[in-house]
């Protein structure tokens, strides 16, 4: 999925406003260069005016901020490094974690976007690229788990 579409995603799941969406960037790296006005052309669509593209390293630093943001920072570790390449796979995993899902509540967020997918074939969209059964998470998939944990976070079922 398009980076910009991503976050806009999350943002509307969760309500948050630009500055809040600066406030979570910052906590993965406080001296992390993003504004307001970023923010806000990184939400316009792809025809409007003022549109700028969400580079990885912009979604990363958010996806990692949304973690901490959720659940706590452990200053006692080595903080992981940022995402060089954020692809659907990471934000599956970075969401999983920030919002602390178990694979039950993974299926139930496919499931109830109409999009459900079996264990094995979740499983392998967790594992690691270089597994022989690791599957990459195509954009429709991931689109429906945002749809999914969107309808779960916000209530509208």
């Amino acid at each position: 999925m398009i980076n910009n579409d991503v976050l806009r995603s999350i943002r509307y799941m969760l309500d948050l406003s630009d500055i809040k969406v600066v406030e979570i960037t910052k906590l993965a790296d406080a001296d992390f260069p993003i504004e307001k006005t970023d923010v806000q052309a990184f939400l316009k669509k792809e025809d409007e005016e003022g549109y700028v593209e969400c580079s990885n390293r912009v979604l990363a630093h958010f996806l990692d901020g949304l973690v901490f943001h959720y659940r706590g920072k452990d200053e006692s570790q080595p903080q992981r490094p940022i995402e060089k390449r954020v692809t659907n796979n990471v934000v599956l995993k970075k969401l999983r974690v920030a919002f602390q899902l178990k694979d039950v509540d993974m299926h139930q967020a496919f499931a109830d976007a109409g999009f459900p997918i079996s264990k094995p074939e979740m499983t392998a969209l967790f594992r690691q690229p270089e597994h022989k059964n690791f599957r990459l998470c195509g954009d429709q998939a991931l689109r429906n788990f945002l749809k999914g944990l969107t309808l779960r976070v916000r209530g509208n079922g």
